[in-house]
This record gives structure tokens, C-alpha cells and sequence, in this order.
């Protein structure tokens, strides 16, 4: 699903001026052993002061956010990372790590993985975000400030970049609620009751919304 405008553009801006000032290293320093063969690309290092300041004001627009808080419902969030492809640089097909670690260094579970590109499809050529489904590939490459938002578990790639830069943010989240369907079912009583106003019907879905909650989150 893409999420759009989860960084307008001055926010945009201001996360690649950062980011031109920032360190990178190898992407294969944060990469799995299977991911490791596949990944071509380099990473900010994210004990950068700098950086740790960025993935702050990203993680707040993506909290701040009314389709992604109410999609995703994160409970705990990974490091966020910034990506750097150039021409040449791709990463293969994959997929991520079923747990990581929060800042604390305490493990969680992946349940939703994101990309935030932060580069004008215009700037670069190639750098494609491919999802593999059972009915296909899917390519995404939408506008900065966009998100991006899959199952972790999903297999996935991003193909070469034959020109221009592309920079990105990715992350995941363990979400309140593990099952995607549940997920799905409260976002989408949610849009109804946005169009509810205040009467007993409204009501009833605000407690509906509250009891479904209550039986699907965990700790």
C-alpha cells in the first residue's frame, strides 16, 4: 500500500540536505546473511548524531500520520535506516528478518516493513521497489515523502539504478495487532466511523472498534 504525503516537501528537503552532510558505509553491514549476497547499496551509519536526528522527525511523521497509525498501529519500531543507491547499485530479491532489535537493543517482531522515498522519481532511472505476490511483481516507485507499507514477510527487491541517486528510509514495526486481516478489519471500520458524524450508530462502531482492540491486541 502506499501512504503519500508522509513528509511534505520541505520536510523532503530537509532530510537530504541532512543526509548529503551524513556518513555511509557498506549496506552490507546491516544486511542477514542471506540478504548480505544481494544487497548493493550503502547505508548511513545510525550512530551518527546527525542521523539519530533524522530517523526521529521521520518516525514522527509517520506516527503523526492518520492511514499509517491506523493501519499499521505500531506498538514497538525497529532502528529506522537510510539507504543510498547509485548507478549500478540495486538489492536483490530478499526478504527481511522475521525480528530485529528496537533503539533499546530489546528484540521485536517484524510485522510490517516500510520504505519513505525521499528522491524525485524524475532524479533517477531504474530503483524500483518490486513486491512479489502471488499474482505477480508490483514496482512502486512513487513521489518523495511517499511510503510505502508490505508484510515483512513478503518477498521483495529493488532493482538497479542506471542513473541519478536514490534515497530512501525503510524501517519496521511491530504492530499492536499481529494478524494482517485483523488489521485490515479495524482500518477499515475506522473509515467508516470517520463518516459516522455522532449518532448511535457512531457509537456503536466506536465501541465495536474498542472491543475488537481489546480481544486482538497483544502486549
Amino acid at each position: 500500500m502506499i501512504v503519500l504525503d508522509v513528509l511534505d516537501s520541505q520536510q523532503v528537503l530537509a532530510v537530504q540536505h541532512g543526509l548529503a552532510e551524513a556518513p555511509f558505509r557498506d549496506g552490507r553491514a546491516t544486511a542477514g546473511a542471506a540478504a548480505e549476497q544481494v544487497k548493493r547499496n550503502e547505508q548511513a551509519r545510525g550512530d551518527d548524531p546527525g542521523v539519530i536526528a533524522l530517523s526521529r522527525k521521520v518516525r514522527l511523521a509517520l506516527e503523526t500520520h492518520p492511514t499509517f497509525r491506523t493501519l499499521v498501529r505500531p506498538a514497538r519500531w525497529s532502528s529506522l535506516m537510510f539507504s543510498r543507491y547509485g548507478a549500478g547499485q540495486q538489492y536483490g530479491l530478499h526478504a527481511d528478518n522475521a525480528a530485529m532489535h528496537d533503539d533499546g537493543g530489546w528484540p521485536l517482531r517484524t510485522d510490517i516493513s516500510f520504505t519513505v522515498f525521499l528522491s524525485d522519481p524524475d532524479t533517477y532511472e531504474g530503483g524500483g521497489l518490486v513486491l512479489r505476490d502471488l499474482m505477480g511483481d508490483r514496482e512502486f516507485r512513487p513521489a518523495a515523502g511517499s511510503a510505502v507499507l508490505y508484510p515483512t514477510g513478503q518477498l521483495h527487491r529493488v532493482t538497479p539504478v542506471t542513473d541519478g541517486v536514490r534515497l530512501a528510509c525503510v524501517g519496521w514495526v511491530q504492530s499492536q495487532v499481529r494478524r494482517a486481516d485483523q488489521r485490515e478489519l479495524l482500518f477499515d471500520l475506522e473509515q467508516v466511523r470517520c463518516q459516522a458524524g455522532s449518532d448511535d450508530a457512531a457509537l456503536l462502531l466506536d465501541k465495536t472498534i474498542g472491543n475488537l482492540l481489546r480481544m486482538w491486541s497483544e502486549d
